[in-house]
Order: C-alpha cells, then sequence, then structure tokens
C-alpha cells in the first residue's frame, strides 16, 4: 500500500509493528535516511540496536546470498521486543528476493524497512510493497518540511514555545539548510533552552544557525546597501579567497537588491524576513527609496550580462566597480 502525505508522517513517528515491511525511496539520501532512522527507532526504541533487535542488511550482501533476509527476519534474540531487518540501498533486482520474505512474513518476525533511491512507478520493488496487503511504500520529496513538521521537529526536541518571527525564520532555514543541518539546527535549539520557560526567539535562532560563506557575502551585500565603502574591498578578498565567483556575487547582490525593492513597494518578500535582519532590510529600503532601487538593479542586470558575455575585463574587478558604484549611490 501506498502511504502519502500526513499519513506518511504520522506512520514514521508512529509505525505499525504488525506490518511486514516498509519501503523509503527518494532521490536525496539524506532525507531518506533521516526517515528510516525516525522509524526503526519508532519501533524499537533507542537501545533497541544495543539489544541486537536490529539486523543491518547491506543490498549487495542480500545479492550474494538471498537468505539472508529470511534469516534475519525469523531469527529470535536474546531481548525481548519488536525486531527490525534493514536493507540498505536496495533496487528491482532485489524485488524477488524481498517480496518472497514478505510473502513468508508471519506476526512476531521483524518488520522489513527497505531503502532505495528514486523508483519510477513502473518499478517492481515499488510493486511488491504497494500490492502487498500488509505493507507500505513511502516516497520522500525534495519539499521543504511544512509547518505541521517542524513543529513536530521542534516538539521532539522539548521546544513548545516559539514565537511568530522564531517561526518565519525556522520556515526560512528549512528552505535553506540541507535535512540534516536543518534537524542539527533545532537539536541544538532544544539544548540551548534547556530549563529556559522563555518563548524561542528569532535572535537565539540567527545566533546557533550554521555559518558559512554565506555569512561573508551578507557582509559584504549589507556593506554595500549601507553605503559602508570602505569595506568592500577587505570583504571581497575574503569572499574571493573562499572560492565565491564574481556571477555568484553579482546574482547575491541581485538577490538582496530585489528585496529591498520588494519591501520598498509592500510586495512580500519570499523567503519571508524575520527579526533583526528584516529590521535591518526595512532601514535599507527606507533608505534608499522606490527609484534608487530600480535604478541599482538596473546596474546589476547590466553587470550580470557584462559578466556572462565574452568580455576580456577581469570579472572579479567588473564586479567590484559595480559595488563601490552602488554603494557610492547609496549616500546620495
Amino acid at each position: 500500500m501506498k502511504l502519502t502525505g500526513r499519513n506518511a508522517r504520522v506512520y514514521f513517528s508512529k509505525p505499525e509493528p504488525e506490518r511486514a515491511g516498509l519501503l523509503i525511496y527518494g532521490a536525496d539520501p539524506m532525507r531518506v535516511a533521516l526517515k528510516r532512522q525516525e522509524v526503526i527507532q519508532a519501533l524499537i526504541g533507542k537501545n533497541g540496536e544495543e539489544e541486537m533487535r536490529l539486523t543491518r542488511i547491506p543490498a549487495s550482501e542480500l545479492r550474494s546470498d538471498p537468505a539472508l533476509l529470511m534469516d534475519a527476519i525469523k531469527a529470535q534474540g536474546f531481548f525481548p521486543g519488536p525486531r527490525v531487518a534493514f536493507v540498505e540501498d536496495a533496487a528491482d533486482g532485489l524485488s524477488k528476493t524481498i517480496g518472497a520474505a514478505m510473502q513468508d512474513w508471519q506476526p512476531g518476525d521483524a518488520q522489513i524497512i527497505v531503502t532505495a533511491k528514486q523508483l519510477p512507478a513502473r518499478s517492481s520493488l515499488r510493486k511488491a510493497f504497494e500490492t502487498h496487503n500488509n505493507a507500505y511504500a513511502v516516497g520522500i520529496y525534495d519539499d521543504p518540511p511544512d509547518r505541521d513538521e517542524i513543529e513536530a521537529e521542534l516538539r521532539k526536541a522539548g521546544l513548545s514555545r516559539v514565537d511568530q518571527d522564531a517561526m518565519a525564520g525556522l520556515i526560512a532555514f528549512s528552505r535553506s539548510l540541507d535535512p540534516g543541518d536543518f534537524r542539527q539546527l533545532i537539536v541544538k535549539l532544544g539544548l540551548f533552552k534547556t530549563d529556559d520557560p522563555n518563548p524561542l526567539s528569532a535572535e537565539e535562532i540567527t545566533a546557533l544557525a550554521p555559518t558559512s560563506s554565506e555569512a561573508a557575502l551578507d557582509d559584504i551585500l549589507n556593506a554595500v546597501a549601507e553605503a559602508r565603502t570602505g569595506e568592500i574591498g577587505p570583504i571581497l578578498r575574503k569572499l574571493e579567497a573562499q572560492g565565491m565567483q564574481p556571477v555568484g556575487l553579482c546574482i547575491g547582490a541581485t538577490r538582496h537588491f530585489r528585496a529591498l525593492h520588494q519591501v520598498a513597494s509592500g510586495a512580500p518578500v519570499r523567503p519571508p524576513l524575520f527579526g533583526p535582519r528584516r529590521d535591518r532590510m526595512h532601514k535599507q529600503a527606507r533608505s534608499w527609496g522606490f527609484g534608487k532601487l530600480e535604478r541599482a538593479l538596473e546596474m546589476l542586470v547590466d553587470t550580470d550580462l557584462q559578466l556572462r558575455s565574452t568580455s576580456r575585463a577581469p570579472a572579479m574587478a567588473l564586479i567590484e566597480r559595480t559595488l563601490i558604484r552602488l554603494s557610492m549611490m547609496g549616500r546620495r
């Protein structure tokens, strides 16, 4: 049977031990791995692996010895409790082996958990689970988590009180961070707020969020938008040393000034701004005004065309000149 949407989310947190098996497949290995970890822990508990109630079977080993899966689901352990036989990175070549094991499955046997890469609708492995009356198949797609999923993760981390700006910030981070990094952020926030009765704030999220070259990119864009011309060169050298390309700089600057243009025009900004960053962007937009922001965007579009053309002008010097000109425009 197929599970989708909310039913799939509920099942991952509260799986049914009496099911024969579950197939989790998707293009992003991290998203698949996170869901697999969640469902296995929900089935056997935190100590299940230590108590030898989890058997891991790589797909390559199962291809060499098809009896491994049947042995794993029928084996009796020393510790009481549900058991799981986990087959990792399976493909259609194992559909008959896994399908046969599910047909022979009996109550009390280990539940079969299988992960796979993206599988087409005609996949024989998908059909083995989708047509079985006591097994599920769930496709994991690259969509960012919705608000319900984020709130569920927050509850697991012990975060029951989150202010409005903080939730907007988490939604924004869920769209920009890898799934693993986003889950790590929530775990870190939960630890940080231990024994703190105050609601989680946007400032706390900003302080604990992962940092990267994006932080330096924000630094130079804020320096340009706030007419701090003297800071542009040193930050640009730092970005260049980190491998930032001129076209990427131009794209980042265009995105920043387009957001300022949206703020100045009253249009909604996507992803939404929150906390101190929202206040800073609104202040920048008021300082520039709608007309100057339109001219700034025109200048950035022209620079982008030059960077992508066959011009022999040094690309980094070209973007540096544009950023300095923008900064000086912001002073007037």
